[in-house]
């Protein structure tokens, strides 16, 4: 797990993309800053906590490359 730093302005999906590189992220994130699930728009200067990203697999590719057997 990393921190993050908001700046004024900064949202919840932008943070997931700034930080894992995806939006796909930003609900855990949210997860993982629970005191903060209520704001939309961050003031500069709060420190999130920021999970380390899952490693992700294409769906398309067959089973003996997916980890799967």
């Amino acid at each position: 797990m990393t921190n993050y730093t908001t700046i004024a302005g900064d949202m919840w999906d932008g943070i997931a993309y700034k930080t894992l590189g995806d939006e796909t992220y930003t609900d855990k994130i949210i997860k993982a800053n629970p005191e903060f699930r209520r704001l939309f728009v961050f003031p500069a200067g709060i420190v999130l906590n920021i999970p380390d990203p899952e490693p992700r697999v294409a769906g398309g590719l067959p089973p003996w490359k997916r980890g799967q057997g």
